[in-house]
């Protein structure tokens, strides 16, 4: 008899994401859509738009001082958006 190689569905389909280099964007959605989560409801209502270039987040929030409180957490932000996630997909988030 010969031997198969099982796998469950979510390792194949992790497989083939990788394969064709869509691993990452998904992880980045999925991260930028965690933001409201993670950062809460309150700072959520003054962010506008998120994006991600060279695994560093962007982020902009409409109140000054806002931001000037953020930039100073922003640390934890990273180690929570990435807990998240399930993987280290930012290293940096800057505040614009």
């Amino acid at each position: 008899m010969f031997r198969r190689d099982i796998k469950s569905l979510a390792e194949i389909l992790q497989q083939c994401l990788r394969q064709d280099g869509l691993e990452t964007p998904l992880l980045q959605k999925r991260l930028i859509e965690s933001w409201d989560k993670v950062a809460g409801y309150g700072i959520s209502k003054y962010t506008g738009d998120k994006f991600i270039k060279n695994q560093t987040l962007f982020v902009k929030i409409n109140n000054p001082s806002l931001r000037a409180d953020l930039t100073m957490i922003h640390s934890r932000l990273v180690k929570s958006l990435n807990a998240e996630v399930g993987s280290n997909v930012i290293v940096d988030i800057k505040f614009y």
